[in-house]
């Protein structure tokens, strides 16, 4: 995230790692970068820290779902991780058990904090992969992932489809008469979403038969990452490493093959070729709408509700709106 969090400032995140972990910050800067989670960088004991805070209210999956819910998903997805990596896929980044074992540290009952050690490495921004043996390198370890032994599986929750904040989604496309004064892009969004709201409605529509088809088929269901993009690789000295696990879900394989199909359709055959694992158009289509039916709804349920300028809300109408230009409804 680009904006610091309200109510967790340096000092808080300072006491959770001597709380959670017994580490003695000697010094702590926030670090601007990735969507959806706020970080830092901290030296503490001699040593180079990562971390990184999960805001347990506003990941929640509509309004009325307990923080408590939030913090069982995160949990889940990276024991999850921590499963893979111990039984020896290398390539996960996993976060620092705490003092007494858990996997993260709560702060508030709202805020969801989990310690990684530094990684040295290149670091790459959000888009798509430059180059096919870069694409492939990535997707060897997806295949390696979607074969991991059910000792990996044992914690991980079954992708259950829900779109994150459709409830405010179909609330909007019920209250498109407006006005909407809830900030400086509620008006906006509101026309943009009056614009395209049968292509909205449809897409909806479409997504729902394609899940009801999809789901029953448990029997193709592996460990996933859900968000296998560049910006989740670090290219360190031993090689090609994934990092983000928190969301980390049981579900068939189209769940990580989706985006790289669409910047490369040989990856359709580059999969099959390393699993022997025919990948289904339905379950791509699926995912490719749930991502795009999930960038809409969370942003229209951003931007319906007061508001401020901010860097992030910013970066949320250019994604909204690039959403809504390319998603081809």
């Amino acid at each position: 995230m680009l904006t610091r969090p309200g109510g967790l400032p340096d000092s808080g995140v300072v006491e959770a790692l001597r709380q959670g972990w017994g580490l003695a910050v000697r010094e702590i800067e926030y670090a601007p970068v990735g969507f959806g989670s706020y970080h830092w960088r901290v030296t503490a004991d001699d040593e180079g820290w990562f971390v990184t805070a999960d805001d347990l209210v506003t990941k929640r999956r509509h309004r009325a779902e307990r923080p408590s819910e939030v913090l069982r998903r995160l949990s889940a997805a990276l024991s999850t991780a921590r499963s893979l990596r111990d039984a020896g896929l290398d390539f996960v980044v996993v976060p620092r058990p705490t003092g007494s074992g858990g996997i993260v540290h709560t702060v508030q009952d709202r805020f969801a904090v989990a310690l990684y050690p530094h990684l040295d490495g290149d670091t790459y921004p959000w888009g798509p992969y430059p180059s096919r043996p870069e694409r492939l390198a990535v997707l060897d370890l997806i295949a390696v992932l979607h074969a991991a032994p059910e000792s990996a599986r044992r914690r991980a929750l079954v992708d259950d489809l829900v779109i994150p904040d459709r409830d405010q989604l179909v609330a909007a496309l019920a209250d498109r008469a407006g006005p909407w004064e809830s900030g400086p892009f509620g008006e906006p969004a509101r026309v943009l979403l009056d614009d395209h709201a049968d292509a909205v409605a449809r897409a909806l529509e479409h997504y729902d038969r394609l899940a009801a088809d999809v789901a029953p088929r448990i029997d193709r269901m592996v460990v996933t990452h859900g968000e296998p993009h560049r910006a989740n690789t670090i290219t360190t000295a031993e090689g090609v490493v994934l990092i983000d696990w928190d969301t980390a879900l049981l579900a068939p394989p189209e769940r990580d093959l989706w985006a790289l199909v669409k910047e490369d359709p040989r990856t359709l055959d580059d999969y099959a070729a390393r699993t022997g694992i025919e990948p289904r158009g339905d379950a791509l289509d699926l995912y490719r709408s749930w991502w795009d039916l999930t960038e809409v709804a969370i942003s229209i349920g951003r931007f319906r509700h007061p508001h401020t300028e901010t860097d992030d809300i910013l970066l949320t109408w250019n994604a909204l709106t690039l959403c809504v230009a390319t998603a081809g409804w």
